[in-house]
């Protein structure tokens, strides 16, 4: 390892991954810090289609193509009897209507080991302990007694968020704290009409609140979770059972779920995640930026999640390049501002699912198609489209639809 780098990227995950590409095509000189072994577990499997943009401009895309993931056209909705769907190739954005469901242990190795390929150079199993930034750039000490130089810092430590940690940068989300429970399965299902080229989002019979992710894989398993309030999740009546059966609980209390899933091999443990909602006082700083997870989580509920750091990290690879460059570059405009467009259109909707209107609109037999093809655009990830008002005046259009939606 070098001592001097133009750019130091934390983490490997899928933004690390894309950024640190785009910056080697652009000739900057930069390593990637990665504080775990791939591959690894980690949750978020549903790509959205515009994802495959920032995938074939990274120069990912052939290898995640040719990897055999499970082929995505569209998400669909349950609730009781009731079932939606939307195709992804049928929304008013231009661009990719499909993408894949991925095992992320495989898609994240995947895609930085084509980094690495590319000639970027990464390390893992290597912890960065702290920052420090001056006039002339940052140091970055590491937990193997190593300290690297760097121009700027790009954080794409996603869950880890370690410069905001270290910066004193978390904030409280606006949105109300929610836990999930969570894992993979071998599903076993039988049904002849279920589609397998969608995820499925169910909302509980009972609770709106609370509702379940289904992401079929290609080898014949799913990712399954259920989220809520901790105070229904944990209920009294349910507080001593084990994680495993308290997803179970809720997921046979779901109509299509318990049809879909009765010969399921529950062979993987549950998993559990509390308060994941995340939020930073600001996105960049003199000589460092932050990168997806790193800087805002929202909701698993559209798998915006993704979508939202390769974006950020293509975003950011512009504004870096130039700036290790000598160049002027506003952040704020740039970056920033950009960047919160798409994720304050995706939070219009995952507030709006929580307030029940956007569920109201997904449910409605009184639908508006072209207002549906809009939304079509947003959950394919067409989050910074703005030529369409459900992006740019996302909370007047989701208000009108759903008051159309009543009529």
């Amino acid at each position: 390892m070098d001592s001097n780098y133009d750019v130091v990227v934390i983490g490997a995950g899928p933004s690390g991954s894309v950024c640190s590409a785009l910056l080697h095509k652009a000739g900057v000189k930069c390593v990637v810090i990665e504080k775990e072994e791939f591959p690894r577990f980690v949750i978020g499997e549903s790509l959205l289609p515009y994802c495959n943009h920032i995938l074939e401009e990274a120069g990912f895309f052939e290898a995640v193509k040719t990897h055999g993931f499970q082929y995505k056209n569209g998400a669909a909705f349950s609730w009781g009897n009731e079932y939606r769907y939307f195709d992804f190739c049928d929304k008013s954005s231009k661009g990719w209507g499909t993408t894949y469901q991925v095992q992320r242990a495989d898609f994240d190795k995947l895609l930085i080991d084509e980094a690495i390929k590319q000639g970027v150079e990464v390390h893992f199993k290597t912890t960065v302990e702290n920052v420090e930034f001056s006039e002339n750039g940052a140091k970055i000490s590491l937990d193997n007694g190593k300290t690297i130089n760097a121009k700027f810092v790009i954080d794409a430590s996603g869950y880890g968020r370690v410069l905001p940690r270290i910066l004193d940068l978390e904030t409280p989300s606006c949105l109300v704290p929610r836990k999930a429970y969570f894992t993979h399965i071998q599903d076993n299902i039988t049904e002849i009409l279920y589609d397998r080229k969608k995820i499925l989002i169910t909302t509980h019979p009972v609770h709106r609140g609370v509702w379940f992710w289904l992401i079929p894989f290609s080898n014949g398993r799913c990712s399954v979770g259920v989220v809520g309030s901790a105070e229904i999740l944990d209920a009294r009546t349910l507080a001593d059972l084990p994680n495993d059966e308290k997803l179970k609980h809720f997921v046979y209390e779901a109509p299509m779920l318990k049809r879909l899933l009765n010969n399921t091999a529950w062979d993987t443990p549950v998993r559990t995640i509390n308060s994941y909602s995340k939020d930073v006082k600001k996105l960049y700083g003199d000589k460092f930026i932050l990168l997806g997870n790193a800087s805002e989580f929202l909701d698993p509920v559209f798998s915006s999640g993704v979508t939202i750091a390769m974006h950020s990290a293509k975003l950011a690879s512009q504004c870096v390049s130039k700036i290790v460059k000598g160049q002027n570059v506003n952040l704020e405009e740039e970056y920033a501002k950009p960047l919160m467009g798409g994720i304050n259109a995706f939070r219009t909707y995952v507030q709006g699912w929580y307030e029940e209107t956007f569920q109201d609109v997904i449910y409605t037999k009184n639908e508006n198609f072209d207002a549906k093809r809009q939304i079509c655009s947003i959950l394919a990830g067409y989050a910074w489209d703005t030529s369409n008002n459900f992006v740019t005046r996302s909370d007047e259009a989701l208000a009108a639809v759903a008051k159309y939606a009543k009529m």
